[in-house]
């Protein structure tokens, strides 16, 4: 009897901590969970199936201060980007153009987004559509059960920024002083060119009189 107790609590134990596991992977989620301002960072979107039906349709709301740059797109999947009235993406919809998602299966939904100039915190809402028209809101707080992805916004390197924006000025400056440049060699073409034909019509000149 000891010996089956022995054995017992270690395997209660671990089906335990796989069902908590379990229930954490289950949520909808965006990755990376750090990202810094103002970088261009790709972003995924992992959706799980809890159910036994098929998953047919993900919205993911765009939060404020991200900006949608581009989406990837997936086979048999569509997507729309919808706009708030400013004409910024404020949520993409990927529906399934056939199956969809099953039971026991994910898929991911990648996209590129500029994040914000200040540091924080970008809560990721999503809506998960099933066959049936149930719609499963992750919109909730982090401790919920269908809780928002959550995504921290540190400090960027800021000598990266500040070289960034020292070599972005040098190539304009060096991009304005090649035009100058063209512009005094194109202005002095022609004077060049009336000097020269002034030049031979004087030879020729003295030439005839000789």
């Amino acid at each position: 009897m000891k010996t089956k107790k022995k054995w017992l609590t270690p395997i209660l134990a671990t089906a335990i901590l796989m069902g908590f596991t379990y229930t954490a992977d289950a949520h909808v989620s965006v990755q990376p969970k750090e990202s810094t301002t103002n970088a261009y960072e790709k972003y995924t979107m992992r959706v799980p199936v809890e159910k036994d039906i098929n998953t047919t349709k993900v919205e993911l709301k765009v939060p404020k201060g991200v900006s949608l740059v581009s989406v990837m797109p997936i086979p048999d999947w569509g997507y729309e980007l919808k706009k708030d009235k400013d004409g910024q993406v404020s949520s993409v919809i990927w529906t399934a153009k056939k199956a969809g998602i099953k039971a026991n299966e994910f898929m991911e939904f990648a996209f590129i987004g500029a994040n914000p100039s200040k540091p924080g915190e970008v809560s990721w809402n999503a809506l998960q559509t099933y066959k049936d028209g149930s719609v499963v809101k992750w919109t909730g707080a982090p401790d919920s059960d269908e809780p928002a992805s959550v995504t921290t916004i540190n400090k960027g390197d800021a000598e990266a920024e500040h070289n960034k924006a020292n070599a972005q000025s040098e190539a304009k400056t060096t991009e304005a002083k090649a035009e100058t440049s063209t512009n005094d060699s194109s202005n002095w073409l022609p004077i060049t060119l009336s000097a020269v034909a002034l030049l031979l019509a004087l030879i020729s000149l003295f030439r005839k009189k000789g």
